[in-house]
């Protein structure tokens, strides 16, 4: 009866180290889950990474190298081969981190499924060891023995609920061995699709890694001919840069006479531009649309950042670069990236126009253009064309130059733009 009573607390204890175990289980499985939705997330911002260099160097390939005259331009075909060099680069930067991530992905899985087919492994050894003892000495007639040879009712129902509970964890365990059965098939399908995944990775790194080392070859063949005609092309980019200078001049000159009308009509002092309460809401409008405003072009590619910029193949020259240029089709319009009015229009010694906009104490500037769509003074709203850009005769490319100013301060066009 002794024995029998030990046997009945016995079911307490083991559903105490169960609960532990289920505890530390769930922990477990929390960490796990964190770490997998991390690791989800790094993959879907490489795998978009991806894709947004893929279209680029598809752009690079549209605008830069489609676009080339027979007449050859070794100075600009430098430039161009550079750009394709550094977003391919960046694509093999990123193939490499996504391999990366799916090595560690497919390490995880892998020493899972190991994990389980021990657990499951262990499981189908306590539920054997458990039906055998059950079905030597758990016959019927014994089991009503021991319920019938209870001193009391009360000893009767804890040996009833005793058997019950034997029966519910048996039960139990044979779930957990279908389940973990099922996590390990799920697993196995998931490290196939992984191992997948990763070879198409290392294919596409191999063709990426080849066209690179054909396009650095190129490069130096391009650089060694650049070099041998070196005088002939400072001389015409400082001959460039001197006509930009003279453009932004003009550009300034024409801001800076805005701002002081501005500042005699409303008979003010301030330090920008003076301006009315409409001219004040849309000026606030604009800075709220910071990082928001679409592209002046459909199809874009930015050939020249702003700032100061060392010349991508002669050394000792920094071209200081007020916007942005941006490469697109041939006969694009420029587009209004903001409602506004037309400040003013700029026409240059080779007939090209600026379109300078303003909205409130900032303007938008739309140089190379070849006709114009609008005209002084003019209400323009968002997306409205503004004119056809100038294609170049030597090149071939299409080229927006754009600006952002505020009052006299320039800003750098791209971290007003969406992100391309």
């Amino acid at each position: 009866m002794e024995k029998r009573s030990a046997l009945q607390k016995r079911p307490k204890k083991r559903c105490k180290s169960i609960s532990f175990a289920r505890i530390l289980f769930c922990i477990c499985l929390l960490f796990a889950s964190f770490s997998a939705n991390s690791q989800s997330k790094k993959q879907k911002a490489l795998e978009a990474k991806r894709t947004r260099l893929q279209k680029e160097i598809k752009k690079v390939n549209t605008l830069l190298f489609d676009t080339q005259k027979k007449e050859k331009n070794l100075l600009q075909q430098a430039k161009d081969l550079k750009q394709k060099i550094k977003v391919r680069s960046q694509l093999i930067k990123t193939l490499d981190q996504e391999k990366n991530l799916l090595d560690s992905k497919i390490n995880a899985n892998s020493l899972r499924i190991q994990n389980l087919n021990e657990a499951l492994t262990l499981l189908k050894k306590e539920y054997g060891d458990m039906v055998y003892k059950s079905f030597k000495s758990k016959s019927l007639q014994s089991r009503m023995l021991f319920v019938l040879s209870s001193k009391d009712f009360h000893q009767a129902s804890k040996r009833i609920q005793y058997m019950r509970q034997y029966r519910a964890f048996r039960k139990k365990q044979g779930t957990e061995i279908a389940v973990k059965t099922t996590q390990i098939e799920a697993l196995n399908s998931k490290l196939l699709v992984q191992k997948i995944q990763k070879e198409n990775l290392a294919s596409e790194h191999r063709e990426e890694q080849l066209k690179i080392e054909v396009e650095k070859e190129e490069q130096e063949n391009l650089i060694s001919k650049v070099k041998s005609q070196e005088k002939t092309y400072v001389a015409q980019i400082k001959k460039k840069q001197r006509e930009e200078r003279s453009i932004d001049r003009e550009i300034e000159r024409l801001i800076r006479a805005a701002i002081a009308a501005s500042k005699k009509k409303a008979k003010s002092s301030a330090k920008g531009f003076s301006l009315t309460p409409e001219a004040k809401l849309l000026a606030s409008k604009f800075a709220f649309n910071k990082g928001k405003l679409p592209w002046p072009v459909v199809n874009a590619l930015v050939v020249r950042n702003f700032g100061k910029i060392p010349h991508e193949t002669l050394r000792g020259i920094t071209i200081q670069s007020n916007g942005i240029h941006i490469a697109t089709n041939k006969g694009a319009d420029a587009k209004a990236v903001f409602e506004g009015t037309v400040l003013a229009i700029q026409v240059g010694s080779s007939g090209l126009k600026t379109v300078m906009i303003q909205h409130g104490n900032y303007i938008t500037l739309y140089s190379n253009l070849e006709t114009l769509a609008v005209q002084k003074g003019e209400r323009i709203s968002l997306k409205q064309p503004l004119g056809k850009i100038h294609t170049d005769k030597v090149t071939g490319k299409t080229i927006l130059k754009f600006q952002i100013w505020k009052d006299v301060q320039k800003e750098n066009p791209k971290s007003w733009l969406l992100r391309l």
